[in-house]
C-alpha cells in the first residue's frame, strides 16, 4: 500500500493508510472512548493550546474553540497520542466545497454514530501508533513553531511540531519499517471556518 503512494502526495484518508502501511499497523488501535478513548467522538475542552512566548503552541488546557492554526494542530496531535478520538474530534473540519458548507467537529457531531464519525475515530486510532514516541508516558507536550497563513489556510510541516522535545517527523520515521531519512515529507493543513481554527488534512509524501 505505502509503495503505490510513493512519490506523490496524498490526502487526509490515503494518508492514514499509508501511516498504516510504513507503521506496520494491521488494525486499529484498541478504543477506549472514556475521555482517554482512542477514537474521535467529542467531549468538552481539548487539550492544547496557548500561544507560547516564542510564536508557539502548546498542549496545555484550553477551550475546544482555538484562536490560531498552531493551536490547532497542537490539540489534535496531543488528542491523537492520548488516545482521545472525541478531543480530536472537535478540532476537525471538513471545508466547504462548492455548495456544500464546512462540517465543523462539535459535541453532536463527534458524540453521533455516523459512518465518517467512526471512520474519524478509526484513522486516529491508526495515526496513535505512529505518533507517539517510544519512551511516551502518554501524557505528551506538544508545541507547534508558528507557521505563516495564506488567508484562512496554515500549512504545517511535521518537523515544526514537537512531542516530548522530538520532532514528529523523527517520531513518525523511527516508528516507521523501511523508511530512511529524507523518504518522509509530512505536513498538517488547518482551516480558519467561523472564526476558528480546524486541522483540515494530512498531507503525505514517500519517495
Amino acid at each position: 500500500m505505502s509503495e503505490s503512494h510513493s512519490n506523490r502526495t496524498v490526502g487526509w484518508i490515503a494518508a492514514v493508510a499509508v501511516v498504516a502501511a510504513v507503521v506496520g499497523v494491521t488494525g486499529c488501535s484498541k478504543e477506549a472512548e472514556s475521555g482517554s478513548g482512542e477514537k474521535p467522538a467529542a467531549n468538552s475542552s481539548t487539550a492544547a493550546g496557548p500561544e507560547k512566548g516564542e510564536g508557539e503552541a502548546s498542549s496545555q488546557p484550553s477551550a475546544t474553540r482555538q484562536d490560531t492554526a498552531e493551536a490547532a494542530v497542537a490539540t489534535w496531535v496531543t488528542a491523537v497520542i492520548k488516545g482521545q478520538p472525541k478531543q480530536a474530534c472537535l478540532v476537525m473540519a471538513d471545508p466547504a466545497k462548492g455548495s456544500s458548507p464546512a462540517q465543523v467537529g462539535t459535541p453532536s457531531r463527534c458524540d453521533g454514530n455516523a459512518p465518517e464519525v467512526r471512520k474519524m475515530r478509526e484513522n486516529v486510532g491508526k495515526l496513535r501508533t505512529s505518533f507517539t514516541p517510544k519512551q511516551s508516558t502518554g501524557d505528551p507536550k506538544v508545541d507547534v513553531a508558528r507557521v505563516p497563513a495564506t488567508g484562512d489556510k496554515a500549512v504545517v510541516p511535521a518537523d515544526k511540531v514537537t512531542v516530548d522535545g522530538q520532532a514528529l517527523d523523527k517520531v513518525i520515521l523511527s516508528n516507521s519499517t523501511g523508511l530512511k531519512p529524507g523518504q518522509l515529507d509530512v505536513k498538517v493543513e488547518s482551516t480558519k471556518i467561523k472564526g476558528a481554527w480546524y486541522v483540515t488534512n494530512l498531507d503525505f509524501n514517500i519517495g
